[in-house]
């Protein structure tokens, strides 16, 4: 047998932290650490499996055969193992092969702590540091303000595998080649963040990336974990934040992933009512295990320290939060107070909230979740779960379900667009038109609309128009800027070849426009979270099917009076009441000419009246195009 020489990187307080479940920053200590001992170069092992009986590291270093290198546990009954291993180094391939307390079982696990994984359909893990020199100081140290609820916040939402292939050669596109073309894009797009669906390393390729096996290590099918960072660095250096999906709600029954990890149920719940997901076939975290606490607010932390990400989108909460979540009577049990709540994992995302902003004050954390579930972007102090956003998915709801309608029968639906404003406040709301609204037969965005192509265009102009001015920040995913007429397939490019035709490249130049007026009008991004930041002007008029409001900054000089037409036949010289006398100014119009409008509808600069309406003492007159959306501002 070989020689494993025993080492530690473990203190006393770390073993004390990492049972209690306070131990953060894991990855300093689990894993393989290329180090030296005693003059000799090797690597440091540590992995913990509190049933093995045996525990060895089998690896290109020893032929894969068991037994060669053993790892000792320790003597502190954290069931630990560890070891040093003289002669393994940077790009050795291994697995643990753990004989369990538990029948004699014996599995072979990749490493749940690898910074690298080898590229699917392999599964071992691959010793490796990534040495990586920053470039992004400038964007590090005015972050906090970039990335605060009183920023523009614009996320462009991006599937890695699909955003854009080499067709040609048959292949994705690097960590390397996105860092000139994806960050160039977004940054022509104006867009102020990224979001990237899961990066972690994941075994297949129609999960998305959301059944993940590699929590500390960026898949490797587009390159290096150090080109990943580059990737991080150059969005930094454009000025765009960068925000990645996380998914501590669930991961894969793969072999080598983290089930069964030592022959029992160790990161799981080994009730299968906490601790399997029916509809994804999936295993869930057992959030009552301190170690497994700090295993999953260490990988937070990590993806924050270790790649200079600007937030974390928390994948499925809703699914989290409760224990009936997709299941039938007798499926579930209740809490010990007889409610639905996971009272567990809502510890477990309050403790993870306070350990990230505490060590991160300016990032985000941002919560999928579906339900009315309250105080989801509350302080933990107030009783909330801490998280900085939360996606507004009623909202996505019933807008997209209202946009679906031919315009004749809109006017007995007005209260579809209205009723969001009953609750906006309620949380800080992102407006999500994600992934997940163009897939299983949902159509795309486009193919949602309602009429003949002008009509579907203008309709698509006018959706973005009113979310990009409705409170709250927004998120698009790709594909949706330039109004793909097709479902996302994640196995195939998007279809770029649509901006050589007039409306879809209209449509992009909108969201390029719409990014821009977000970013500079004060109105729409100072009081985004607060109901000051909003009043309505009317939203009555459902037999015009039009709503004007009013969007607010810290100034009220900066106000902007937003007028939305929901039907095809234009509104000419429409009255409405405005907030004080003065000039008006159109800011931005849905409908011109570059965008693939009428382009007939404009407001020359109007003067207000001393005509009482809308409950006001002024009022104008105003033109609002057939299926758009104008923005005026008050000037001289």
């Amino acid at each position: 047998m070989a020689e494993v020489i025993a080492h530690s990187l473990f203190t006393e307080f770390d073993i004390n932290l990492f049972k209690s479940g306070k131990h953060y920053r894991l990855y300093e200590k689990f894993g393989s650490h290329i180090t030296t001992v005693d003059g000799v170069e090797g690597v440091y092992f540590a992995v913990w499996a509190p049933s093995a009986k045996h525990v060895s590291v089998i690896g290109d270093f020893n032929f894969w055969v068991e037994g060669e290198h053993q790892l000792n546990v320790r003597w502190d009954s954290s069931g630990i193992w560890e070891g040093f291993i003289p002669g393994a180094g940077k790009g050795s391939t291994y697995k643990y092969k753990i004989q369990s307390s538990n029948n004699d079982i014996k599995t072979e696990k990749a490493d749940p702590y690898a910074r690298r994984s080898e590229h699917n359909p392999k599964t071992a893990s691959i010793v490796w540091d990534e040495p990586y020199t920053w470039k992004d100081s400038k964007w590090m140290e005015k972050r906090k303000k970039n990335n605060a609820l009183d920023a523009p916040f614009s996320v462009y939402e991006v599937h890695l595998g699909s955003w854009k292939k080499k067709v040609d050669e048959g292949r994705f596109m690097s960590y390397v080649e996105m860092a000139d073309e994806l960050v160039a894009y977004v940054k022509d797009m104006n867009f102020t963040h990224v979001e990237l669906m899961p990066v972690m390393e994941f075994p297949y390729d129609p999960s998305w990336g959301y059944q993940v096996t590699g929590y500390f290590a960026p898949t490797s099918r587009f390159g290096y974990p150090e080109e990943f960072k580059l990737l991080v660095d150059k969005f930094h250096q454009n000025d765009i934040g960068i925000i990645l999906d996380w998914v501590p709600s669930h991961f894969p029954e793969d072999a080598h992933g983290l089930g069964l990890f030592d022959g029992t149920a160790l990161y799981e719940h080994p009730d299968p009512k906490k601790g399997y997901h029916n509809d994804w076939k999936s295993l869930i975290f057992n959030y009552g295990r301190n170690e497994v606490k700090s295993f999953l607010i260490s990988n937070a932390i990590f993806w924050l320290d270790q790649y200079h990400a600007d937030g974390l989108r928390v994948d499925a909460v809703a699914s989290m939060l409760f224990l009936d979540y997709s299941r039938e009577d007798g499926q579930w049990e209740p809490n010990m107070f007889g409610g639905r709540e996971n009272l567990e994992a809502m510890s477990f995302l309050r403790e993870m909230n306070e350990a990230v902003y505490t060590s991160f004050p300016d990032v985000q954390t941002i919560a999928e979740e579906s339900t009315a579930f309250p105080m989801v972007s509350k302080p933990t102090y107030m009783g909330g779960l801490g998280f900085g956003m939360k996606w507004m998915m009623g909202w996505m709801h019933d807008t997209l379900q209202y946009f679906a309608k031919e315009p004749v029968y809109r006017q007995f639906h007005q209260n579809d667009l209205t009723f969001s404003m009953t609750y906006a406040f309620t949380e800080n709301f992102m407006l999500p038109l994600s992934h997940d609204e163009v897939v299983y037969g949902k159509k795309s965005i486009l193919g949602r609309m309602p009429g003949d192509e002008w009509q579907r265009f203008a309709n698509l102009r006018l959706l973005y128009s009113y979310m990009f001015t409705h409170p709250g920040t927004n998120l698009l995913f790709q594909g949706c800027e330039f109004g793909q007429s097709g479902e996302w397939n994640f196995e195939t490019s998007l279809d770029w070849h649509l901006l050589d035709y007039a409306p879809h490249k209209g449509v992009q130049e909108l969201i390029k426009d719409l990014n821009t007026l977000y970013k500079k009008q004060p109105a729409l991004y100072e009081k985004q979270f607060s109901a000051e930041g909003f009043e309505w002007i009317d939203y009555n008029d459902s037999e015009n099917s039009v709503f004007t409001y009013i969007r607010k900054g810290n100034d009220d000089k900066d106000d902007l009076i937003i007028a939305c037409n929901m039907t095809p036949i234009p509104k000419e010289n429409y009255r409405i009441g405005v907030p004080k006398k003065g000039k008006l100014k159109e800011v931005f119009n849905s409908d011109l000419k570059k965008y693939f409008g009428s382009d007939q509808y404009k407001n020359k600069p109007l003067t207000s009246e001393v005509v009482a309406h809308h409950y006001r003492d002024n009022s104008v007159e105003i033109n609002i195009p057939p299926l758009g959306m104008v923005a005026f501002r008050y000037g001289k």
